[in-house]
């Protein structure tokens, strides 16, 4: 069935798909132009026949030598007509930039948090663009491959949290 989504792509947007592929696992794979990344996923959502609407894993890839060197991946689920499939986007040192998803899948919205705090790849759009798990001060990004393997990072102050919950239990114990 992903053939089908596929070739309904190509047929679709001929500009935006650059190839396809099939992955060691037997998925459909398709590489999007970066610029026409959003009206591809808004066609694989809103579109009855595809109704994809679950994007289960965003993430990236390094290919340290290789031009372009990232890769974002886009592993899409439509739960109507079980069906998947892998969308790759090519992006540059230069330009790590991506068109954020996030107004298409909520769900996007720690994958590509976490696409931003691993390799540095920003997304156009985002409505919160921190990082997720690594601290504010942290150098670099530490899935990229040529992060050195024994950096060191600076020193910071601890920090008081706020606690904006109590958790349960009565709102007077301490």
């Amino acid at each position: 069935m992903s053939k089908a989504v596929i070739d309904a792509l190509v047929k679709r947007f001929p500009g935006a798909v650059l190839g396809t592929a099939t992955g060691p696992g037997g998925d459909e794979i398709c590489f999007v132009e970066k610029g026409l990344l959003l009206h591809v996923c808004r066609y694989l959502k809103e579109e009855p026949a595809m109704a994809f609407n679950v994007a289960p894993y965003i993430t990236a890839v390094d290919y340290l030598g290789q031009t372009p060197r990232f890769e974002v991946v886009y592993n899409l689920l439509s739960t109507v007509h079980a069906h998947r499939v892998r969308l790759r986007v090519k992006v540059t040192e230069e330009d790590p930039v991506v068109d954020s998803l996030c107004g298409i899948w909520r769900g996007a919205d720690w994958f590509e948090r976490y696409c931003l705090d691993m390799y540095g790849i920003h997304f156009t759009g985002h409505p919160d663009p921190r990082r997720l798990l690594m601290y504010d001060e942290f150098v670099g990004h530490p899935l990229r491959k040529d992060y050195p393997i024994r950096g060191r990072q600076p020193l910071v102050e601890e920090r008081a949290i706020e606690e904006r919950y109590r958790g349960p239990g009565p709102a007077g114990r301490d």
